[in-house]
């Protein structure tokens, strides 16, 4: 079978441990063989970032928005634990968030569902998509350790110098830790853009969660913009479409997510989106099974990724010659929609179909039984190791595209 031809490059960021494992499998497996097409290469994997002191990552993303697509492969968020196993000149700030500031957007997050995986949450029979705004909240933030007593001071010094800001957080007694956050009203703003054109794409109502009445000014931000943009841009074509928007107290939210049936976009602050969307994963059946990707307010800018970390347990399982049965589902998704928007950018719809073939023969095999251990753990069935399961991925693959040709 002759290669599809790719008109313009994808750029791949390669990450760690046993994502990093699955993401050239993958590769070499479901996407090399089928398409002929240019991947500019960036190695996230800890090292390099230590060696390059991050220069990769701000190189990765000025790629990105040059080409305007990225997949992008799990990668670690080194602590201390991890600077020592490395040997690191530091702790380095998280990839992840790095890369997404610099691109800018909002991190959507869609559970991938299956007919015969179960929901840990029955009553979830529609998709609930969380929305992350993923610039600044901790991940930007700076944070110290206090060794003994004293006072933290907020403190704002405007460019111009007129009317600083100098306000006291606490006179604590004894050792702790602070933590400063920030945010802006043009990343707050493309957040609630993207929020509100996602829902109304998909016909589905826009919820977002705060605690305004706690951060009258931090959270009040986000409260106030969304409602504004609704207001101004949205409201009439979201009432046409029977659907709208919604500002809800975070807490009161979450318990209205777990009741609901879903079909909702769950607008998060980039903390918030981190934890609800693997809690929203796990209800959907797994960590495993959740599609991600980053997408600029205009809509001209896509990363693709999976919404799981490194899986270091199944690593050092495969660095001791063992197969491992680790789910490579999101890893999939996150190539082959990279792939999807290359062809939807570029006009050339055989690379959609090409994406859309891929997928559902990932699908397919999953609903015919052919599983990894922790979805045959669900589903009371035997499993197959990752290759094993890439193999039958590949065979239905195929099977697809010669009945195509």
């Amino acid at each position: 079978m002759e290669k599809i031809k790719v008109k313009n490059p994808v750029v791949e960021l390669d990450g760690d441990e046993m994502a990093r494992v699955l993401w050239g499998w993958i590769r070499e497996t479901l996407i090399l063989p089928y398409l002929d097409i240019d991947l500019k290469y960036f190695d996230y994997h800890i090292l390099n970032r230590d060696a390059t002191e991050n220069r990769i990552v701000t190189e990765a993303a000025e790629a990105i928005k040059k080409y305007r697509v990225g997949a992008k492969c799990a990668a670690i968020n080194p602590d201390q634990t991890r600077v020592k196993e490395f040997g690191l000149k530091k702790a380095w700030k998280s990839p992840n968030s790095a890369t997404r500031n610099q691109i800018g957007g909002t991190l959507f997050r869609q559970p991938i569902v299956f007919k015969n995986v179960p929901r840990l949450v029955p009553g979830w029979t529609k998709p609930i998509v969380v929305a992350r705004h993923a610039f600044g909240d901790l991940y930007g933030g700076a944070d110290f350790t206090m060794p003994r007593g004293g006072k933290v001071f907020l403190k704002y010094i405007p460019h111009d110098g007129i009317n600083p800001v100098e306000v006291e957080i606490c006179d604590i007694p004894g050792a702790g830790a602070a933590l400063g956050i920030y945010n802006t009203e043009e990343s707050v703003r493309g957040f609630a853009l993207s929020c509100m054109n996602f829902g109304l794409e998909r016909g589905y109502p826009v919820y977002l969660g705060t605690k305004n009445t706690e951060l009258e000014h931090y959270d009040g931000l986000f409260k106030n913009i969304f409602q504004d943009v609704y207001d101004t841009q949205f409201r009439k074509r979201f009432e046409e479409r029977g659907i709208g928007y919604e500002h809800r107290m975070v807490d009161e939210l979450a318990a209205f997510a777990i009741r609901s049936s879903g079909g909702f976009v769950w607008a998060c602050k980039n903390y918030d989106g981190d934890i609800q969307s693997d809690m929203v994963a796990a209800g959907f059946g797994s960590l495993g099974l959740m599609a991600s990707m980053l997408l600029t307010p205009d809509g001209k800018t896509v990363l693709t990724e999976a919404a799981h970390g490194t899986v270091t347990r199944h690593f050092r399982e495969h660095q001791a010659g063992r197969e491992t049965s680790t789910n490579p589902v999101a890893s999939i998704f996150a190539w082959s929609r990279a792939v999807y928007y290359r062809g939807l950018f570029d006009a050339t719809p055989e690379v959609q179909a090409f994406a859309t073939t891929l997928e559902k023969a990932c699908i397919d095999t999953v609903e015919a039984g052919q599983m990894t251990k922790d979805l045959a753990t669900l589903t009371g069935t035997s499993w197959l190791t990752t290759r094993q399961f890439l193999a039958k991925i590949k065979e239905s693959l195929d099977q697809k595209l010669s009945t195509k040709g």
